[in-house]
């Protein structure tokens, strides 16, 4: 215990998160009082029986971005750090995904992998799962879902089957992401009997794997997604999590289940302030993305990493997703440096104005083909029809039977390309760059300037992951102070620490 009788020393006690504080204060009217601040290590936030569940140290989670963003070495690194990285297997190829399953598979630390809704490519969603299942990964962030797959509901019951004690075990695990209520529901929720039947009839489970399935949520995790980069509904965190939470309590009493639901929080986490308060709305872990794809180890291009520095919470906006065009879905991206989201909702507004390529008018063709494609149309369905051949052919059967649809692959071919040159780093096409990003990056930038964290260069997962996590148990730490109407000392506060440092302070 530590008994601090200086503003310099009382902060340097807040800072030492395994001992406690006692602090001798007088109140208004003069009497004396004791104030007692115990001891708070990060690895106390959050769920701890999650935590062990899972296998790590910390209760924080690296989300999955698309086309390997979230790469193995980000995976790696949070791994090796005590906590979890999902790789983003999202709009890769098979064979891509194959290769970094080889590669974590043998890890001395936990791992996931993304499986993403795919409605226009369900063949691809399929063969992942079969992968998954397959090579035995067990651990699945299942994002982008707007219903319950056949492929997804037999990841999840493959391998069902009860203890030598009774209890149902199923070895594979989803972690779904989701920011609506009625998705979080059907997480919640059992399999689908329909599906569990379809799954049955196929032979994929036996009549006694379907009834055992029939007593367990599809995700015993949901992770309540606010206000992000990517797929996202714009929700403030600090509405959408307490409803989710309340669901989750409704649904663990409405099933019986024999294991507690629980609720983790994402979007607009990037910065000590933010993570404390989602734990302090009882959080079971954190889990961050925009804030990543700005770090060394993130699968993007030093271009984009850079352009990330730069970013305030004011430069994000929704444009359509390539994934789900014709449905009108959006993600939200960068716009400060890029003209990609003017240009993507320019597409789409021609794609629901004409019936196919060969209506728009003449000058606006022309006008497309010069500053978005760069090449005759004709030549894009072209080389939009030689890869769907390879990937799905029955696209293009659709696509020369409907007009409209060809119309679709090859506007799609621009934003699917829009993000890989980013990605890439293509120097002729820096403005048309799509960036997924969240305003948790301008957040983070803010918070971190002036320091080492300032420099694009300098940012480490790991050290990323280490400072929010310590910043929320200080601040948490801290807070005790204010409750009881005691003024902060004047030099407190919470700026980045390098490795060095902050390490002592985990210890």
């Amino acid at each position: 215990m530590i008994c601090p009788d200086t503003d310099h020393t009382v902060t340097e006690a807040l800072r030492k998160l395994s001992q406690s504080v006692h602090i001798a204060s007088v109140g208004p009217d003069n009497t004396p009082f004791d104030v007692f601040i115990p001891p708070l290590k990060p690895e106390q936030l959050g769920d701890r029986a999650f935590c062990s569940e899972i296998g790590i140290r910390y209760p924080y989670l690296g989300g999955s971005m698309a086309k390997g963003i979230s790469s193995v070495a980000m995976a790696e690194e949070l791994g090796r750090a005590g906590m979890l990285g999902f790789f983003g297997a999202a709009g890769l190829s098979f064979a891509a995904v194959e290769e970094a399953v080889n590669r974590l598979s043998g890890a001395d630390f936990p791992s996931g992998f993304n499986l993403i809704h795919s409605p226009q490519e369900p063949d691809l969603e399929a063969a992942l799962s079969d992968l998954y299942i397959r090579r035995n990964v067990r651990l699945v962030e299942a994002s982008a879902f707007l219903a319950l797959t056949l492929p997804l509901v037999r990841y999840r019951t493959c391998g069902i089957h009860r203890s030598a004690g009774g209890a149902i075990i199923a070895p594979n695990r989803i972690i779904a992401k989701v920011s609506r209520e009625e998705l979080a529901e059907k997480f919640f929720s059992p399999p689908p009997e329909k599906l569990l039947r379809q799954l049955l009839d196929e032979g994929a489970i036996t009549a006694e794997q379907a009834e055992l399935a029939a007593r367990i949520p599809m995700a015993q995790e949901v992770t309540a997604e606010a206000d992000s980069g990517g797929h996202t509904d714009n929700r403030p965190a600090i509405a959408l999590f307490p409803t989710i939470a309340s669901l989750a309590v409704r649904m663990e009493q409405k099933f019986g289940y024999a294991v507690k639901l629980r609720v983790g929080l994402a979007g607009g986490i990037a910065t000590p302030a933010a993570a404390a308060a989602a734990f302090a709305m009882g959080a079971a872990y954190i889990m961050t993305g925009s804030v990543n794809q700005a770090c060394i180890e993130s699968g993007t291009s030093d271009t984009v990493r850079r352009m990330l520095a730069d970013t305030r919470q004011a430069d994000v906006i929704m444009a359509p997703a390539a994934d789900m065009f014709e449905m009108g879905v959006t993600v939200q991206v960068l716009k400060r440096g890029t003209m990609f989201p003017m240009r993507a909702a320019k597409l789409y507004d021609m794609y629901r104005s004409h019936d196919g390529l060969e209506s728009i008018p003449a000058p606006e063709r022309e006008k497309l083909e010069k500053t978005l494609f760069l090449a005759p149309l004709s030549d894009i369905w072209r080389d939009t029809r030689a890869f769907f051949l390879q990937r799905d052919p029955r696209q293009v059967e659709r696509a020369e039977r409907d007009p409209k649809h060809l119309m679709a692959l090859v506007f799609r071919w621009y934003l699917g390309q829009a993000a890989h040159w980013a990605k890439e780093g293509a120097t002729t096409r820096t403005m048309d760059y799509q960036v997924w990003c969240g305003p948790a990056m301008g957040a983070f930038n803010e918070w971190a300037a002036g320091s080492f964290l300032a420099s694009p260069e300098q940012r480490r997962v790991a050290t990323v992951a280490r400072n929010l996590l310590f910043g929320a148990a200080l601040l948490t730490r801290a807070n005790i102070l204010r409750y009881q109407n005691i003024q902060l000392p004047a030099d407190f506060c919470i700026a980045p620490l390098e490795d060095i440092h902050i390490k002592e302070y985990l210890a």
